[in-house]
C-alpha cells in the first residue's frame, strides 16, 4: 500500500480548500505506510478544521476471476462476494430520493454515502476483501472511533478507496484521519491477523440454541402464550439453551419497566423465573435507545432526546408508529437506561438482552462528534450496562460491536417468505439477504463475537417457505451461525420435523465450509459434518435447489 493518494477538502477561516498535500498553512499529516499498513495522523496549526472530507486511493490488481466482498453499514444491511464486473446493490432514483428524505433510510446510510451506479463498484464499512481462488487480500480498519472507514472496491478502475465520515467533527488537535491494514493468505490466517491487529479476543461465549417468540406471534404475546411454548420446548431433547421473549411485553417501545398488565399480569420476574424452572436462560428483548412517539419517556423528557443541528428530535425509523432515541450524552438519559437495565438484569433475573436498533446511537453526527465516534461509545456504554450478562447486538454497524456484544445479528430479518415483493432498501426484512449475510459474514464468527443469522422455522402453519426452503435455512443456519434460534411451538411439529430440529440443535459446528457463487444467483456450499461431506446449492434469489 506504499503507492497511494489522498484527498482532503475541509473549512477554515471562511473558505473552502481542497488540497492533496501532506502539509499546508493550516495542517501536516504524518504518515505510516509499507505495503501492509497505513496510518495517518492530521494536526491543524493554531486553527480548527471544518466539513472535512478524506479521501485515499491505492491502486488493486482485482483480475477477471476475482470475487469482492465488502462490509455493509450494519446488522442488516445485504453484503455478500460479488463478481467484479457484477452490479452492486442499487436504488433507483425516486427510492433514493424517499430514502434520503424520510425516515424510511434512517437504519442505512443513505443520507450521509452516495451510491456509485457503476458495475463493478461496491461500497461498505470497516473491512472488504478480494479473493482469487483461496487466497484473501483483506483491507481492515484498526479502529472507528475517529470515524466510520467507508471502502469502495472501484474493479474498473483499480483501486481501493478509503474514506472517513467525518461529518460533524471539528479537528483542533491530532486526529487519525485513516489507519489501514492490508493482510494477503487464506482465509482464516487474514481474519486472525486482523483480529489481532485490533486487540480483539475471542468471544467467551458458547454457541447456543433456543427460541424466540417474535417470528410467530409478533408483538401479539402474552403470557399463556409464553408458558405454552416454554412448556412445549422444554420437552425437546436435546433441551434449548436459551427462551427469550420479544417486543410485545411493554407498553410502550422505551417504557421498559412498564408491562403490560393484561399481556403478564404477574410480571416479567414471573416469566423469567419459569424459564429457569425448565433449565433455560431467559432471554428478554430491548431496543435500549428507541422510544416511539406515545412511549411516557419520549412526552415527559423530550430534552432527553437526540436532536438535529435545528434542535429537533430525530425520526430514527417507522416501526411502531415512528420513534426517537435516547441521547447518551445527557446524564439523565444515562442513569435511566442503567436503571432500566439493572431492573432486567438483577431484580427480574434476565441471562440476556437482545439490544435491538442500535444504529440510532448514530442516526446523526452529534456533540462535535462522529457516527463511528458516538457508535463505539454507545457500545461501550451498553456494555458498561450489561455488566457480566449477554448481549445480543441487533440493527448496529459492526465494528464497534466487535468484542463488546457476546452475540451479534450478522443479517436482515428472516422473512415468512422466500421472496419479497416491496422490498424498499438494503435493510428491509429479507430470506435472500438474511442467508447471502450469514454465509458471507461467516469469518466475524468466534472472532469478534458468535453470530446470530437469525431464526429458522420448520413449522407448517403462518409459513410461506416450502418444507425445501425452510431446510435450506436451517442448515444455512447451522453450517455458518452460532446461534440457532426458532420461533416455532414444537408441539406442532411432525415426527420428522422433531427430529430434524433435535440434530440442528445437537449438532456441532460443521468444519472445512467453504461458500462461492457459481453465477450471480446460485450458491454453492460444501462442508464435513461428522466426517460427511456435504453439498447444499440453491438459487438464493429464488429458493430453489439445485
Amino acid at each position: 500500500m506504499e503507492k497511494f493518494k489522498i484527498n482532503i477538502e475541509y473549512f477554515t477561516d471562511g473558505t473552502y480548500y481542497s488540497t492533496n498535500l501532506f502539509e499546508t498553512d493550516h495542517f501536516k499529516i504524518d504518515a505510516t505506510a509499507n505495503t501492509d499498513h497505513i496510518a495517518l495522523k492530521l494536526t491543524p496549526k493554531a486553527c480548527k478544521l471544518s466539513k472535512l472530507r478524506f479521501k485515499m486511493t491505492v491502486p488493486f490488481d482485482f483480475g477477471r476471476d476475482s470475487r469482492v466482498f465488502v462490509n455493509g453499514y450494519q446488522s442488516w444491511t445485504d453484503c455478500r462476494e460479488y463478481f467484479t464486473d457484477e452490479k452492486p446493490p442499487r436504488l433507483d432514483l425516486k427510492q433514493e430520493i424517499v430514502l434520503k428524505a424520510t425516515a424510511l433510510g434512517a437504519s442505512g446510510d443513505y443520507k450521509f454515502k452516495k451510491y456509485d451506479r457503476r458495475a463493478g463498484v461496491f461500497h461498505g464499512y470497516s473491512y472488504a476483501y478480494s479473493r482469487k481462488e483461496n487466497r484473501y487480500d483483506l483491507f481492515g480498519s484498526l479502529s472507528e472511533r475517529e470515524g466510520f472507514t467507508i471502502i469502495t472496491a472501484d474493479c474498473p478502475r483499480g483501486e481501493f478507496v478509503f474514506e472517513r465520515d467525518l461529518q460533524g467533527v471539528e479537528i483542533d488537535g491530532g486526529y487519525t484521519l485513516i489507519d489501514i491494514a492490508h493482510f494477503s493468505g487464506g482465509e482464516d490466517e487474514v481474519f486472525d491477523r486482523y483480529f489481532a491487529a485490533m486487540g480483539i479476543k475471542k468471544p467467551s461465549a458458547k454457541r447456543a440454541c433456543g427460541y424466540t417468540t417474535w417470528y410467530n406471534y409478533y408483538s401479539a404475546i402474552n403470557e399463556d402464550i409464553v408458558l405454552k411454548d416454554l412448556e412445549a420446548l422444554s420437552k425437546l431433547q436435546p433441551r434449548a439453551d436459551f427462551f427469550q421473549i420479544d417486543d410485545g411485553y411493554q407498553t410502550a417501545v422505551g417504557d421498559w419497566l412498564s408491562i403490560d398488565p393484561k399481556k403478564f399480569p404477574r410480571g416479567m420476574k414471573f416469566t423469567a423465573d419459569k424459564i429457569h424452572e425448565k433449565g433455560m436462560k431467559a432471554g428478554l428483548w430491548l431496543a435500549p435507545l428507541a422510544c416511539q412517539f406515545k412511549s411516557a419517556v419520549a412526552k415527559n423528557h423530550p430534552d432527553w432526546l437526540i436532536r438535529d443541528k435545528r434542535s429537533i428530535p430525530v425520526r430514527c425509523g417507522f416501526n411502531w408508529g415512528g420513534f426517537f432515541a435516547l441521547d447518551i450524552e445527557n446524564p439523565e438519559a444515562r442513569d435511566y437506561i442503567r436503571n432500566f437495565f439493572n431492573v432486567v438484569l438483577n431484580e427480574w433475573g434476565y441471562d440476556m438482552v437482545k439490544l435491538d436498533f442500535l444504529y440510532a446511537a448514530c442516526i446523526v453526527p452529534n456533540h462535535g462528534k462522529s457516527r463511528g465516534q458516538l457508535m463505539c461509545e454507545a457500545m461501550d456504554f451498553l456494555r458498561e450496562c450489561a455488566g457480566d450478562k449477554l448481549i445480543l447486538g441487533c440493527g448496529v454497524p459492526l465494528a464497534p460491536a466487535f468484542g463488546k456484544a457476546d452475540y451479534c445479528r450478522i443479517g436482515a430479518d428472516m422473512d415468512l417468505r422466500w421472496t419479497k415483493a416491496n422490498k424498499f432498501h438494503r435493510e428491509d426484512v429479507s430470506t435472500p439477504h438474511a442467508l447471502g449475510n450469514t454465509v458471507f459474514r461467516r469469518q466475524l464468527d468466534g472472532r469478534a463475537f458468535l453470530n446470530d443469522p437469525d431464526v429458522f422455522l420448520l413449522r407448517d402453519s403462518n409459513m410461506e417457505c416450502t418444507p425445501a426452503q425452510r431446510k435450506i435455512i436451517a442448515t444455512v443456519n447451522s453450517v455458518f451461525g452460532s446461534l440457532l434460534f426458532t420461533s416455532d411451538n414444537v408441539d406442532e411439529y411432525s415426527p420428522e420435523q422433531t427430529e430434524f430440529l433435535s440434530r440442528i440443535f445437537s449438532g456441532e459446528k460443521p468444519q472445512e465450509v467453504s461458500a462461492e457463487f457459481v453465477t450471480n444467483d446460485i450458491l454453492e456450499i460444501n462442508y464435513c459434518e461428522d466426517g460427511i461431506k456435504n453439498r447444499l446449492c440453491f438459487n438464493l434469489k429464488s429458493g430453489e435447489l439445485y
